[in-house]
């Protein structure tokens, strides 16, 4: 084949690659935005162990010293950042409330078409970090924490599971998908980690369990 034949049919293929790609044929649906990527494993372990290990205390716990949700961008508070970012095919009316949408639960594997049958979970828990050391924050560093989009903190699931997980942390609750327990205590270490909050005991040896095992 002569090769201006060969170039040329080598440009057609690649503008129909090009098309079918943009079409979503190729890759399939994208993929919805969720929790930001957690550490590897290998470095939540190292993070782990360097974590101070102290006796927890819930002296003074208020969830209100911990103000969320706070604005994020126009009208649009952290709740709704995070149920747009983790949805799929989310619309919103004017004040940034989703009306319409799906949610998928990774915490148990639930699909969901109503905001309202979604939570949006602080992975650690605010009163977890005030027993860990948060107390001794100021009220602007507690705001950052409710509110961290940055971090593998915020994730939207099923609201009665976030409910049933309450305060805990993984030495006595853990999400029921095995599937996502390693992306679960990556996740809890990196904030752990980042906030300077320390662990229990019990808290040490289950993170250490779970992640010998990612």
């Amino acid at each position: 084949m002569p090769k201006f034949y060969a170039r040329r049919r080598l440009g057609i293929l690649a503008a129909l690659t090009g098309l079918i790609a943009s079409a979503g044929l190729l890759n399939g649906p994208a993929a919805s935005a969720a929790l930001p990527t957690p550490v590897s494993a290998a470095t939540a372990r190292t993070y782990l162990a360097s974590l101070s290990v102290k006796t927890e205390s819930r002296t003074g716990y208020d969830r209100d010293l911990f103000p969320h949700w706070i604005t994020q961008s126009g009208t649009c508070n952290t709740r709704e950042t995070v149920l747009k970012r983790d949805g799929s095919g989310v619309v919103t009316d004017s004040s940034c409330a989703a009306t319409s949408g799906s949610w998928y639960s990774p915490y148990d594997g639930a699909t969901w078409s109503a905001a309202s049958d979604v939570d949006i979970d602080h992975l650690v828990p605010l009163a977890e970090a005030w027993d860990s050391g948060a107390g001794s924050w100021t009220t602007s560093r507690r705001q950052s924490f409710a509110n961290d989009l940055t971090r593998p903190q915020l994730l939207a699931v099923t609201d009665n599971v976030n409910q049933a997980k309450g305060d805990q942390d993984p030495a006595t609750w853990m999400p029921s998908r095995t599937a996502y327990r390693c992306t679960y205590v990556r996740a809890w270490v990196q904030v752990k980690y980042y906030y300077d909050l320390s662990v229990d005991s019990a808290e040490k040896s289950a993170l250490q369990g779970y992640l010998a095992n990612c």
